[in-house]
């Protein structure tokens, strides 16, 4: 079984829209959300995958979400159906952490390949957890979001140097640092240099929920991008939709 975040009571959040950041940003895809995370950054724009009532870890919203409304558990050959059924060939698998459930995505990936052969399958992680050895090879890209000192989690959760490196050595994955303030590109700039990350496999996309916030950020954002040899990459999904479910 998987256990997935959902667009309203009981409805999963299983969803067809465009690709809103990264390397694949613009391009058509099929989403599934799954809950949970083993991190808790105070910014996070999906904080319904793991802040329930009860969890206490900090965030900006201070909000607390009812498990029973916020969670939904699907049979893996289920979610490969509803995921077929829907046009986009290229799959994200978002979150939350998804690789906290890397067993039963390599039951449901390998269900949706012998249904639909050719998907491209794309897995958005924090870098801290090593795929399932049944998932890894099922896998097209890895979107890698190292959570940074301003996300508010400590350094020996959220950076893990083991993971790094892999993540580092593995052409398939691509860097998106979230970036807050132009300080936050000394780290950035610290973990390229230990890991020896192709600079070209970097993106730095601007921290923000709202269009205006974006729009600002991305104004000096863009320059640092220049003079660094990175890409930059926007959040599409916010300018086109806000920050809502299934978008």
């Amino acid at each position: 079984m998987l256990t997935l975040a959902t667009t309203t009571p009981g409805e999963p959040e299983i969803f067809a829209s465009l690709q809103g950041e990264g390397a694949s940003m613009g391009r058509p895809s099929t989403f599934v959300r799954l809950s949970r995370c083993n991190l808790a950054c105070h910014w996070c724009d999906t904080a319904y995958t793991w802040r329930f009532t009860g969890d206490n870890r900090p965030h900006d919203d201070a909000l607390d979400f009812a498990r029973e409304d916020n969670q939904v558990k699907l049979d893996e050959a289920e979610v490969a159906r509803r995921v077929a059924a829907l046009s986009p060939d290229r799959l994200v698998l978002t979150g939350g952490e998804p690789l906290l459930q890397g067993a039963a995505l390599a039951r449901m990936v390998s269900a949706l390949k012998a249904l639909r052969p050719g998907f491209h399958v794309e897995i958005e992680t924090n870098g801290s957890v090593a795929p399932h050895p049944a998932l890894d090879p099922l896998i097209d890209q890895f979107n890698v979001s190292p959570k940074l000192a301003h996300s508010g989690n400590p350094a020996s959760l959220a950076l893990v140097p083991e993971r790094l490196a892999a993540y580092a050595a593995d052409p398939r994955a691509f860097f998106k640092f979230v970036i807050a303030e132009r300080s936050d590109l000394d780290e950035v700039l610290g973990l390229v240099a230990s890991y020896d990350i192709v600079p070209e496999r970097v993106f730095l996309m601007p921290e923000g929920r709202d269009s205006t916030t974006l729009r600002e950020r991305s104004r000096w954002l863009g320059d640092l991008c220049a003079a660094h040899g990175f890409a930059f990459t926007d959040r599409l999904h916010i300018h086109l939709w806000g920050d809502t479910r299934g978008t």
